[in-house]
């Protein structure tokens, strides 16, 4: 061989060698494999000696041993699930040992056009009529024919977990056993039914007691594990806590300590749970943890209809200072833990999946403490939520921390293009579905409905909250904002633009509430409809409400002056938390002194009064115009060119199109028209495959 053939034959190989490297690489998962197989191949091959990897543990492996032994691939590496139900005991772990690089991304997805999930349950398909007669004579005579029984020992289920106190101000927990059916979550036996009972009095001198009306309580006999859930004393805190003794004879609960938030007041409500006498309707369930029995109301029939009962504490997937890495088309179903936790790295995505009936939150993205990372993967940025389907969360949605409030500097994470229905049905207030922390995190294009409590809140610096569909929330809380901030000067320059905010609950309820001296906030291109307030700013400075659409608002806006009313207490030494955040981020620094220039002479200026306020060009219809507070006049907020009598000329408002007509004659006032038909989700790839996987 002469010279030259050999230096073609070594570029030829060097060639094969490096498109090799180049090229993408798949590997597979499925029911039907067996970690001992390659997993590269999509399903087993006829002689079953080798196809995809059983478990998604085995292929993350595989992908360590690759980068271990060669240079990642720079096409990325994909690891495709193949369709079927996957039983989750323990978390997917992954760690910064499984980074991908900006070359070579590694996603987690499930094969196009296949449904996968992953289930932190177990199915029960033993149901049968109760027997016990010492157990039917403890249910009411008409439903005792509608109950059935599963032995859950039998299934192999002996862990039940167990009910701890949850709500305001208290941590998310996993909860104890639970149940949902037909894709919706049960109810645990209860009294009233969909309702709530009233707290009758205070007994004078004892603390975490309080009095009912009726006898109902007379009928239960195991007292052991009941709790009772309530507003106990602001219709804006509830939590739920376990009874410690029942006196029917004067009819008083007496609760465990630390006992109810901000304690109990006569006339507050609350409701009853976990009583076996109290297994009433349809829908409702009981776990005897003793004897390891299910006993259920089922709302239909139980033939061909799915029941899943929740074991999982965990969350299904933990990332610890992980980069580049996707989870693609996978549903998180059934938990009573959290959905997925990402603490620090970059540049991940949870793209197209659905997180449904999770009895804790769905996605927590925030800043790591692992010393096994370098400083850079530690706060995330970058990290995104996007086209996910969240359904049937007993807490919050999403919730990003990203981005160094000292610094400024910009997390650039976001929740993008998401579809947020019945969330907060255990911890019923202060639940987002979304919550943005730090500095410059983005939610966009989602679409948020049905919960008790806000819809969005936010704390830090110029978030964008953009082209949100916002409705039926705040439906059972009162002083309430589906947005909410508040309580700090420091959170400035966040942008509230272009979102539809209608039919939220009745009462003390607001669409945009910007509490205890927001400032600096631009609230531009809104639509609010039957929305109770539209905005409220309470007692902040430096906000900017221009460019919105408010209809059958009452009022409108709402300005006051708190810090010279009810408030004063926060500027006359008795509660400095104002002040104090205001050192915490040193507003005084070189980086803040050149952002937000007000915050240098703040102090000095009046601090307890509402100033530089602008209301400008907004439309006001049906409703009430603007209501202003604490001896403020029109004289000290800058209001002007906002139309607040005659027709704007809406295109379609008995179908909520509230564009305006080209001839509108508020665009003489310098109105700028609002990209109405942009707001909401929208069709995309993620999406589609999300909703047609089968």
């Amino acid at each position: 061989m002469s010279f030259l053939q050999v230096l073609l034959l070594m570029a030829c190989i060097c060639f094969a060698w490096m498109s090799e490297l180049s090229a993408e690489v798949s590997l597979y998962v499925s029911p039907e494999g067996n970690d001992s197989w390659s997993g590269s191949k999509p399903e087993p091959t006829p002689d079953k000696s080798d196809g995809p990897f059983a478990t998604i543990e085995r292929a993350r492996d595989a992908i360590r041993e690759m980068k271990q032994s060669q240079s990642l691939p720079q096409g990325g590496i994909t690891v495709f699930i193949r369709k079927g139900d996957y039983y989750r005991t323990q978390p997917f772990e992954l760690t910064y040992l499984d980074s991908g690089a900006r070359d070579c991304p590694i996603t987690y997805r499930a094969y196009p056009g296949e449904r996968v999930r992953f289930l932190g349950g177990k199915r029960i398909t033993n149901f049968s009529p109760v027997s016990d007669s010492a157990v039917l004579e403890r249910f009411q005579t008409n439903t005792r024919s509608n109950i059935v029984q599963a032995n859950l020992m039998e299934m192999g289920i002996t862990d039940f977990g167990s009910l701890r106190r949850r709500g305001f101000g208290i941590a998310p927990q996993p909860d104890a056993l639970g149940l949902f059916f037909d894709g919706a979550p049960m109810t645990r036996a209860r009294w009233p039914n969909g309702d709530w009972a009233r707290i009758a009095s205070v007994p004078d001198g004892e603390q975490g007691a309080f009095r009912y009306d009726g006898d109902r309580p007379s009928l239960w006999r195991n007292t052991e594990d009941i709790w009772v859930h309530g507003y106990w004393t602001w219709d804006w805190a509830d939590s739920r806590e376990k009874v410690a003794t029942i006196d029917t004879s004067t009819r008083t609960i007496c609760t465990q300590p630390p006992h109810g938030v901000y304690g109990y007041k006569a006339g507050a409500r609350f409701y009853a749970e976990n009583i076996l006498e109290e297994l009433d309707a349809p829908g409702e369930y009981y776990v005897d943890t003793k004897a390891g029995i299910l006993y259920f109301w089922p709302p239909s029939a139980t033939e061909n209809v799915e029941a899943l009962v929740s074991l999982l504490e965990k969350p299904f997937v933990t990332m610890d200072g992980v980069s580049f890495v996707s989870l693609r088309g996978i549903t998180f179903e059934c938990s009573r833990g959290p959905g997925i936790i990402i603490r620090g790295g970059s540049w991940n995505r949870v793209a197209g999946c659905a997180f449904a009936n999770l009895s804790s939150f769905a996605i927590d993205i925030s800043p790591t403490s692992s010393d096994n990372v370098t400083d850079s993967a530690k706060n995330p940025i970058h990290n995104g939520v996007i086209s996910c389907n969240f359904r049937n969360l007993g807490e919050g949605g999403v919730s990003i921390n990203g981005g160094d409030r000292k610094t400024l500097k910009p997390g650039s994470n976001f929740v993008v293009n998401c579809d947020f229905d019945n969330y907060s049905y255990l911890s019923r207030t202060y639940r987002c579905a979304i919550y943005l922390n730090g500095v410059r995190n983005r939610g966009a294009h989602n679409h948020i409905r049905n919960a008790p409590h806000m819809a969005i809140g936010i704390y830090g610096n110029e978030h964008i909250v953009e082209f949100n569909k916002i409705h039926h929330v705040c439906m059972e809380t009162h002083d309430a904002g589906a947005f909410y901030m508040g309580r700090d000067w420091t959170c400035r320059q966040n942008v509230v633009r272009f979102n539809f905010f209608y039919e939220l609950g009745k009462g003390d309820v607001q669409a945009i509430y910007l509490d205890d001296w927001t400032s600096d906030t631009i609230i531009f291109g809104n639509v609010c409809y039957k929305a109770g307030r539209g905005v409220l700013i309470g007692g902040g400075r430096d906000n900017v409400i221009d460019n919105n659409i408010f209809i059958e608002c009452t009022p409108a806006l709402h300005i006051d002056q708190r810090g010279l009313g009810w408030a004063k207490y926060y500027f006359d030494g008795n509660y400095n938390t104002l002040f104090e955040r205001l050192y915490e981020v040193n507003a005084d620094s070189p980086t803040y002194r050149l952002r937000y220039p007000q915050l240098t002479t703040l102090v000095q200026d009046q601090p307890a009064k509402a100033k530089y306020n602008h209301i400008l060009r907004n439309i006001s219809v049906g409703g009430r115009w603007i209501d202003l507070f604490d001896g403020l006049t029109e004289n000290d907020v800058d209001i002007a060119n906002n139309w607040v009598q005659g027709d704007p000329l809406f295109i379609d408002a008995a179908n909520k199109n509230f564009q305006l007509h080209e001839d509108s004659p508020v665009y003489e006032l310098g109105f700028q028209r609002i990209p109405f038909e942009q707001i909401g989700t929208y069709e995309d790839d993620l999406r589609h495959e999300l909703e047609t996987a089968k």
